[in-house]
This record gives C-alpha cells, structure tokens and sequence, in this order.
C-alpha cells in the first residue's frame, strides 16, 4: 500500500531532523548511497536542502533512508550509529598501507585506553559489506585523521585519497613517522617520530596531542568522563582520574557526572585517593566559574 501524503511529509520531516545534524560530506554520501539527487552549489540551511532532495523520492527510498536513521511508522527507536565506532569515544580513522596493518590494530588497541576509538579498514571492515561505502562512512563521521607514513606510503591509491577526504571535512590530522617523511598537503600535519617508540609511547603522544587541540578537547574531554564512569578496577579509575586532571574544556555536566560516579561506583569511591582528587579537580572547575 503506498504511504498517504500524511505519511510522506511525517517521513521527510524526520529524515531532515536526523540528517540535517550531520556535516555536509556525510549527507551528501547518504543521499548518495540511497540515489538521491545531490547539488553542488547549494548556498541554503541544511534543512531545506534535506527537504529539497528528499521530497521527489519513491515511498520505498523514504522507508529505507527513514529506517537508515532509526526512525519508522511504526515508532522510533535509538538512531543508528556505524558499528566500528565504539560509543561515546573519540573516533579517529587511521590511514595506512595494508602491509602495515599490524602496528595500526596495536596502535588502535592501545588508544581504546584513552578513550580513543580507531578505524582500521583492513580489521573494522566485513568482508559481506561493500569495503569502499564502509571507508567512505567512516571518514566522513570520524573526528580525526591519523597517517601511519611507512615507506612508499603515497604509492598506495588510497591513503591520499583518505587524507584528501579528511582534509576537505576540516578535521585535525596527525602524521607518524615510520619511514617517510610527510610530504605535499600532510606537511601540514602535526607529526610525530614514530620509530624506535612503543605503540604505547605512540598512543600516549597523540592522546596528548587530541586532548590539547581546539577542535577536539571538548569531544576527548567527553569521551574521558565517560571512561571514568565505566571504571572496573581501582588501577583503572586512578588512572583515568588522572586523565580528568589533564582535561582542558569542561561543562558543567562533567561535574555531576564525575560526582555521580565517586558515590555510585565502589571502584572509585574505593580506590585510594580518588574521591579526594575528584573533589579537589570539581572545587578547582567550579572556582573557575564554569
């Protein structure tokens, strides 16, 4: 049975309020992936120009691009998330040749304890799902771009073309040194040295970096409070109560979580000096005036 004009506007009127929250790039790919008209010379809100390439599409595109963003007729539910990004973590696309795609699953290992998650296409990606929509979705919702430069890095066809991506979305992209050194647009890159270092000393180096950067203190400063909640040792909630100490944008929220978690979890009302240094770190925020 075809969807009443009702039906269509409720549609359409949900799709725009999901999908006009995202960044440009990643409504373009959406609309690209269900063949949906897109326009390069837009110069409107994101709204009509949701409603302006959606309003033409067959009830059945509607109905698949509603369900895509977690909305159907029958009621919503929670909207959908790539599955490789681990909730309520920093998400970080790791560019790099595929012969290296050891040290990029230890680096994005060991980020996980920073409150950094990592895509790695040669391990995120299933072999049933189409590799290149799963690269393209993936750099078009990350935060950051790290570019693992092994020798011969720019020979590949890709990795250039990652970073090209990531470049035009405007996010932060960081440069380790295996090798080759960075070259062209990636000179731009903060870079690091990464031979003769352990992943771990890597890890810690960019989360320093990720943590202190404009454009992503405030999502890292999120993701460690988070991280700090979910402690499941005492070593690990003093450990993370130190990287709340190191967090330089905060919001008034972080407070009553962080107070929240000291009462409700016994790892951390349990672990020798933490309550105390939570306090301290909630009285220094709050003398701020934030």
């Amino acid at each position: 049975m075809p969807l009443s004009p009702s039906q269509r506007v409720m549609l359409i009127k949900e799709i725009c309020a999901r999908l006009a929250d995202e960044e440009w790039s990643l409504i373009d790919l959406t609309l690209k992936q269900f063949s949906l008209p897109r326009s390069d010379s837009w110069n409107g809100p994101k709204e009509a120009y949701v409603i302006d390439m959606t309003g033409d599409a067959s009830d059945e595109v509607l109905i698949d691009l509603a369900q895509h963003l977690g909305f159907s007729l029958q009621g919503t539910r929670s909207r959908l998330e790539p599955l490789f990004w681990r909730k309520g973590m920093l998400r970080v696309f790791v560019t790099h040749l595929a012969a290296h795609r050891g040290p990029a699953a230890e680096l994005q290992t060991e980020l996980l304890n920073f409150g950094i998650s990592c895509f790695v296409a040669h391990n995120d990606i299933e072999p049933t799902l189409e590799w290149q929509t799963e690269i393209e979705t993936a750099l078009a919702t990350c935060d950051v771009l790290v570019a693992l430069l092994h020798k011969d890095f720019h020979v590949s066809k890709w990795t250039d073309q990652e970073i090209g991506f990531a470049m035009g979305r405007g996010v932060p992209a960081f440069a380790i040194r295996f090798g080759e050194d960075p070259y062209g647009f990636i000179g731009r890159f903060q870079a690091f040295n990464g031979s003769d270092k352990t992943v771990g000393d890597i890890a810690g180096e960019l989360f320093d970096a990720m943590r202190k950067n404009k454009q992503t203190e405030r999502k890292m400063a999120e993701a460690l409070v988070g991280l700090f909640e979910s402690s499941d040792t005492f070593a690990e909630a003093k450990t993370r109560m130190g990287f709340l100490e190191g967090i330089t944008s905060w919001d008034r929220s972080f407070s009553t979580r962080i107070r929240s978690a000291v009462q409700s979890n016994s790892q951390i009302s349990g672990s020798w000096g933490v309550p105390d240094r939570a306090n301290t770190l909630l009285q220094k925020w709050a003398k701020s005036g934030v």
